[in-house]
């Protein structure tokens, strides 16, 4: 016989001193998402603090980590809401201008082959 999924729905007020939030972390090989139930008031540096991340990614450096909250850079002190998601932002490994850069390079070097080779050796 199959089993059967059982939803209930809590008629309970939701309590105004405690805040659900997440605090979400990405590496390129791993996300993190935690969801973590705080005390109000609580600020964004709070919440990092309480989540555990710090001890799962002891490589993160919170005092040069930047914060935002649904993609908006945030400072630490940021008083949180209820269902916030807080998320640490890594530094870029190259300015995507640089980037787009060495791309177009790349494209017309393949595109014309390497220079000073010419298009037709040995015709002649």
């Amino acid at each position: 016989m199959p089993s059967r999924v059982v939803r209930t729905v809590s008629t309970a007020e939701p309590d105004p001193e405690v805040l659900d939030l997440e605090v979400v972390y990405a590496t390129p090989a791993k996300q993190t998402l935690i969801r973590l139930r705080a005390p109000a008031p609580v600020t964004a540096r709070e919440a990092v603090m309480r989540s555990g991340l710090l001890e799962r990614h002891p490589e993160i450096d919170l005092a040069s980590t930047a914060l935002g909250i649904f993609g908006e850079v945030v400072p630490p002190g940021q008083m949180l809401v209820d269902g916030d998601r807080v998320e640490l932002y890594r530094p870029l490994a190259i300015d995507p201008r640089e980037a787009r850069r060495q791309l177009a390079r790349h494209r017309r070097t393949m595109r014309d082959g390497p220079a000073g080779t010419p298009d037709d050796v040995g015709s002649g």
